[in-house]
């Protein structure tokens, strides 16, 4: 297995702490709005990277946290007037929706920064006593990075670089430019405090990941706490350099030994982001496509690189999929074993830093060799039973091809338009015992022509969507 490592900005062997098997965290939602395109992209592609491991042999822990005390968090709780538990908890509901309709699969573990303050205040005050830590006089605690001489070391951003790096307001007892806020001091009634032994407070944003990783993750006694670090790349730095550096400076050990990014994902040629306006939500792309054909789409460009997003290229992915279901659906029946070459090639090409182009070229060659081979013996049962098989795989690699094919070429048509659809076909039927073509060939072009194919088999007549 290859990763690429941002640390050291290549590609690299993945030679887990502990062989065969793998420790994963990966940082999750600030849960006070939906769950966007750039959620979904990120958690596609440590799905991905699951998937793969799990596929390969390895023993797999997988964490993935969630984000519930923070600055835009409670801004949003008080200007609704919401309790923050009952908002985080109403976007945390939503956006494992999301992820479940994009086929991805839970975390082995989800925890939350408020539930874990025993974890964040203990870590806290290891760094205090070891004098790494600060608190200044309004009840704030920094960690001051001039004590850490491997400060930059993921994101290759030193000290002395003039970067505007922080999510809150100066505070002018700073030491460096770089120090960064590892608990908040209760700041009055529009702001939310817990009472613990550092005082009324809520902790910042990067100490929580590090605590977590020690309660929920990291193996002791090894010099890193947990073999893969992943998130979007907009964490690397400060995100992921503080939750280093803490982590660091706190246990002396290293908390991660690779580190992995995905890319951005673009609209309309501008990074998505709240501010320019051009979010799109996941909720949303749902009201139009079924979950698994954006899954499809999203996994199409590979992790590292920026997705450019746009409904064009979404359809042409979607061809992809059609075609597989179309083979899906030639071979319906019992479910055979792999065939071991495909299996391997698969996985080999995931294998190679989740080298999607090479995977679903396999995929291609594969479904066209299947074709050919279906049209020469369209009968052939062992056959199909593998192919099947193959088709199982690919939806256990990749998370697409599970539903039944019939299903899929009926995604988009609601329940109530599938049963008049199904009383057309019942009429067209009676027309045809009476010999009335004419009305049976009229039923026919009327369901043509709102986008509903008809074909006769041995079973009975069956309907799709046509695209």
């Amino acid at each position: 297995m290859k990763i690429y490592d941002t640390k050291q900005k290549q590609k690299v062997d993945f030679v887990p702490i502990v062989p065969k098997k793998a420790r994963i965290y990966v940082c999750g939602p600030t849960v006070y709005d939906n769950a966007h395109l750039g959620h979904a992209r990120s958690s596609i592609a440590f799905d991905l990277l699951v998937r793969t491991l799990k596929l390969s042999g390895y023993e797999v822990i997988f964490v993935k946290n969630f984000t519930d005390i923070d600055d835009k968090i409670i801004k949003k709780a008080l200007d609704t007037n919401v309790d923050i538990k009952e908002l985080s908890s109403h976007y945390i509901r939503l956006y494992l929706e999301d992820m479940e309709a994009l086929g991805v699969k839970r975390a082995d573990k989800e925890p939350k920064a408020s539930e874990n303050f025993e974890a964040i205040v203990g870590l806290i005050h290891k760094l205090l006593d070891k004098q790494i830590a600060y608190k200044t006089s309004n009840g704030d605690i920094y960690l001051d990075v001039s004590k850490d001489n491997l400060y930059g070391s993921i994101s290759h951003r030193g000290t002395q670089e003039d970067n505007n790096i922080s999510r809150v307001g100066e505070n002018e007892e700073k030491r460096n430019e770089k120090d960064f806020v590892l608990w908040k001091s209760y700041k009055g009634k529009d702001d939310i405090g817990y009472e613990t032994s550092l005082g009324k407070g809520r902790p910042g944003w990067h100490i929580e990941c590090s605590a977590m990783i020690e309660d929920s993750l990291a193996y002791a006694g090894e010099p890193y706490r947990i073999d893969i670090h992943g998130g979007g790349a907009d964490l690397v730095f400060p995100h992921h350099e503080n939750e280093a550096s803490q982590t660091r400076c706190a246990t002396d050990v290293e908390i991660s030994k690779y580190w992995m990014h995905n890319g951005f994902v673009n609209i309309n040629g501008e990074k998505m982001s709240k501010s320019l306006g051009n979010s799109f939500f996941i909720k949303d792309a749902l009201k139009v496509y079924d979950g698994e054909i954006l899954r499809n789409y999203l996994l199409g460009t590979h992790y590292r690189a920026i997705l450019n997003f746009n409904e064009e290229d979404l359809l042409v992915s979607k061809k992809r999929l059609d075609k597989l279901y179309r083979l899906k659906k030639r071979v319906e029946g019992e479910v055979g074993e792999v065939d071991e070459k495909f299996k391997s090639a698969m996985l080999e090409a995931m294998s190679d830093d989740l080298n999607i182009s090479k995977t679903l070229s396999v995929l291609e060659e594969m479904m066209g060799a299947s074709n050919d081979e279906l049209d020469k013996n369209p009968k052939n049962k062992a056959f199909k039973a593998k192919v099947l098989g193959n088709i199982d795989f690919v939806d256990r690699l990749l998370g697409i091809g599970g539903k039944k094919a019939s299903d899929y070429f009926q995604l988009g048509v609601s329940e109530e338009q599938k049963a008049w659809i199904v009383s057309q076909i019942s009429l067209r039927d009676q027309a045809k015992k009476d010999k009335d073509f004419a009305l049976a060939d009229k039923i026919r072009d009327e369901l043509a022509g709102i986008g509903i194919g008809l074909m006769d088999t041995p079973q009975g007549c069956v309907w799709e969507k046509m695209a």
